[in-house]
């Protein structure tokens, strides 16, 4: 009786997909969201940067157009925001400078968990986010 070799199973090859993190800042009324802009990098070092210079271009700009820099990053800004009081952009500065707001954001991205900060101009009734997460921008 002739039979056959049983099959050889081999195990399926899984390939591991690289982590991919994203950001975004948003603009928000209470009722309404807009989104002025957002990325999608290799780390979360990546994210911390880019929302970081995004903070700091928001405050330095307060709805002026913005400064000429000497190196051009590979990702895009965000739109600018003109802001009515002075407190918004000052948190933004203090949250993007303040090195323990910084580790906060650093180890919330590393535990798995978004990144937020939101800012309020009360003037207007307007909060600005700034969020940073594991995933794509389809994954928050």
């Amino acid at each position: 009786m002739n039979v056959a070799p049983a099959a050889r199973r081999t195990p399926p090859v899984r390939v591991a997909r690289a982590a991919v993190y994203a950001a975004e800042v948003t603009l928000s009324d209470g009722e309404r969201f807009a989104s002025l802009g957002g990325v999608v990098v290799r780390n979360r070092r990546l994210v911390l940067l880019w929302l970081r210079r995004q903070a700091l271009r928001l405050a330095r700009g307060h709805g002026l157009p913005p400064v000429a820099e000497s190196v051009t990053p590979p990702t895009r800004d965000v739109l600018p925001v003109r802001f009515h009081g002075a407190d918004a952009p000052e948190e933004l500065r203090r949250w993007a400078t303040d090195g323990a707001h910084q580790d906060h954001a650093i180890r919330a991205l590393e535990a798995g968990f978004p990144a937020l900060f939101t800012v309020l101009d009360p003037a207007v009734g307007l909060s600005l986010t700034l969020a940073g997460w594991r995933g794509h921008p389809a994954d928050r």
